[in-house]
Order: structure tokens, then sequence, then C-alpha cells
């Protein structure tokens, strides 16, 4: 019966294989978004452009506020949560 199955829906493989090369790319980016070094980095740089005089506070305030939601918001950082995996 499996191989009934898989003879059937051979025709799909490349539509299987698709969803889920695209889903591990999915998966990365949303890994290298959240990472928490990376918003420390992009946080530092921030501040940098602020100190530069690149920025004004107001802008400065509503990129930190992002970013401090994306730090927020990485999985494992929920409340209670520990360390993050």
């Amino acid at each position: 019966m499996g191989l009934l199955r898989e003879l059937l829906l051979l025709p799909l493989a490349p539509a299987r294989g698709a969803g889920w090369v695209l889903s591990q790319v999915v998966d990365e980016a949303e890994r290298r978004y959240y990472d928490p070094v990376a918003v420390q980095r992009e946080l530092v740089d921030l501040e940098q452009q602020l100190n530069d005089g690149l920025i004004d506070e107001a802008e400065f305030d509503r990129r930190e506020d992002e970013l401090l939601d994306r730090l927020g918001h990485a999985p494992g950082a929920g409340p209670g949560s520990g360390e993050t995996p």
C-alpha cells in the first residue's frame, strides 16, 4: 500500500521538495532576523548614527523600539523561557 501511494504521489515530488526548501529558507531567515547578537549589533550601529548626527532623536526612538520588539519576540525570549535554543 505504501509503495502504491508513493507511485501515485510521485508527480507531486517537485512541489513537495520546493515546499521543503522554502520552509528551510524561511526558518533560516527568521533565525537570522531574531538573532540577539545581530539585533544588539544593529542597536550599537543605531546609537553611533545618533551620535554622528545622521539621524535625529525621533528616528532613533522609532528604530530602537523596532529593534527591541524584535529582541523581545525572538524564539525563546518569552517570560520564563530561560536561554534561547
